[in-house]
């Protein structure tokens, strides 16, 4: 038997909490157990409420709460702090991402032919939004960069689903605090050389007039946090 601790970061999402979870509990993962970290990160639209009202006992869940908003990196080092699961899954608290998918992105982990698995939204085979072309052509030029700078073949760095092992998981030092911790966690898993797979996945990408947070800024900050892991870190 496996334990899958799914690490949720969350702020400001009072529309799409509810549902998530929902998804989250009704996603099937045979043979393996399920707890739900949620850190939520100083929200201020009402989401903060509606997780202190949650029955934790229905969701399996950890409620951690943030006294500020620090950003997407410390909500994750957080929950990492309180996983108690072998296997780590990270799980975005808007609704683009499908958890009915765990169990595919699990398996060549529980297999023991993986230590990490990322779900690409690029390689195809799963339904997908259209990207605006500045985005797609955003996470073309970082998957490019991370791919020179690590020797790897990484279609989808910026990916919001990522699975580890939780031996692995649990040494790494989160440093960023904001979106950056995308690239950093890539950089250090690739300089550990662990066997790292993508399998493709399903992507309900939103507008920024629907949630988005992640902004051109991040994709400058991301590239040189790429640089700086590779050279100097």
């Amino acid at each position: 038997m496996h334990k899958l601790s799914i690490l949720m970061p969350v702020y400001n999402e009072k529309d799409t909490i509810m549902p998530i979870l929902d998804e989250v509990i009704q996603a099937q993962t045979p043979g393996v157990e399920k707890e739900l970290i949620i850190v939520d990160d100083g929200s201020t639209d009402g989401t903060r409420e509606l997780l202190q009202a949650l029955d934790t006992s229905k969701y399996y869940a950890r409620i951690i709460l943030h006294d500020k908003n620090m950003g997407k990196g410390a909500a994750v080092r957080t929950a990492q702090q309180n996983a108690t699961g072998d296997i780590i899954l990270i799980q975005d608290a808007d609704l683009e991402y499908d958890p009915n998918e765990y169990a595919e992105l699990l398996v060549p982990i529980i297999r023991g032919k993986a230590d990490v698995v990322y779900g690409s939204r690029i390689s195809g085979g799963k339904v997908t939004r259209a990207f605006k072309f500045r985005h797609l052509l955003g996470n073309r030029v970082l998957s490019l960069l991370t791919n020179i700078l690590y020797d790897s073949t990484i279609t989808d760095m910026e990916t919001g689903y990522k699975v580890f092992r939780a031996e692995f998981f649990k040494r790494i030092k989160i440093n960023s605090n904001g979106f950056d911790f995308e690239p950093e966690i890539t950089a250090k898993v690739l300089k550990q050389h662990v066997r790292l797979y993508e399998m493709p996945i399903s992507y309900f990408g939103r507008e920024y007039s629907e949630g988005k947070k992640i902004t051109w800024r991040d994709g400058l900050v991301a590239i040189w946090v790429l640089f700086w892991y590779r050279f100097f870190d």
